[in-house]
């Protein structure tokens, strides 16, 4: 089953459209490109909807949002929509200011999104109303963990129900679900928090393997945070053998994507389903 998302990313080659931040915009093109994927960005207006019709994703991510390109979001989320392609939410942030935390809930409120993915706090926002985001990081209060995974399961597959999407929740414990189903995911190193823009890329690698995927979506998206989680690991050991730091790891993650294969996802899979 995780066998097939990975080979058909690599056999359709789909195009992924992303309206993201400039922070991590080339880590993120990149990334796609490792994955076995092709980028474009594009934010203007004037030309996102007939981009968006020309590609096989989309991901929102209001990493750096500003006024100019809510309505460049709005477009091409609704275009996406109604080519019933797979739509990414990435709120980056969202509980941290009332200008991120209402665009979430307007982007919500005109686009059907497939996937929503965050860290606890940013998806606590989007299920409250608020949240104890600490700027793009989440609040170590809101900390998945062993003594309330269930708790945090039961809350993760309730706001699929009332969002229609697929929820993935990223951290030291990665949770993806939908009504019914949830994969409980322990891939990952924790460099991976000292580098910018990993949550951002595995926004990017979701839509891909989505896009390869269309009608797996669930099993995409989770096969997708355990690729991004492996890479993680992969990657420290590389960096273990020399020496390097954050710069070189952020290098060495992009090397193990564009590296992995379907029996490296499939051996290194850390997942079991609940």
């Amino acid at each position: 089953m995780f066998k097939d998302i990975l080979d058909n990313v690599a056999v359709k080659t789909p195009l992924v459209h992303s309206i993201t931040n400039y922070v991590t915009v080339n880590d993120c093109a990149n990334i796609l490109l490792a994955s076995g994927a092709a980028p474009i960005m594009a934010d203007d207006e004037n030309e996102v909807e007939e981009i968006t019709s020309l590609c096989h994703a989309l991901v929102i991510n209001i990493g750096t949002l500003n006024s100019r390109t809510i309505n460049s979001m709005i477009i091409a989320g609704k275009k996406a929509s109604l080519l019933a392609h797979p739509v990414v939410l990435d709120p980056v942030g969202a509980g941290a200011s009332k200008l991120r935390t209402d665009t979430a809930f307007q982007l919500l409120n005109e686009i059907k999104f497939s996937v929503i993915r965050g860290n606890i706090s940013e998806i606590k926002t989007i299920a409250q109303g608020n949240g104890n985001t600490k700027g793009v990081e989440a609040d170590v209060r809101d900390a998945i963990t062993e003594d309330n995974l269930d708790e945090a399961i039961a809350f993760i597959k309730k706001l699929s129900v009332r969002t229609g999407a697929i929820i993935a929740v990223t951290g030291a414990i990665d949770i993806v679900a939908d009504s019914r189903k949830a994969y409980i995911i322990r891939n990952g190193h924790a460099l991976m928090s000292k580098i910018t823009g990993t949550g951002c890329m595995l926004t990017e690698v979701i839509a891909a393997y989505c896009a390869a995927n269309p009608d797996s979506l669930l099993v995409a998206t989770a096969a997708a945070v355990c690729a991004m989680g492996l890479c993680g690991e992969l990657a420290h050991s590389k960096l273990t053998e020399v020496d390097g730091g954050t710069s070189t790891y952020r290098m060495l993650l992009i090397d193990c994507m564009s590296k992995l294969n379907s029996k490296m996802l499939s051996e290194g899979m850390k997942i079991e389903s609940r």
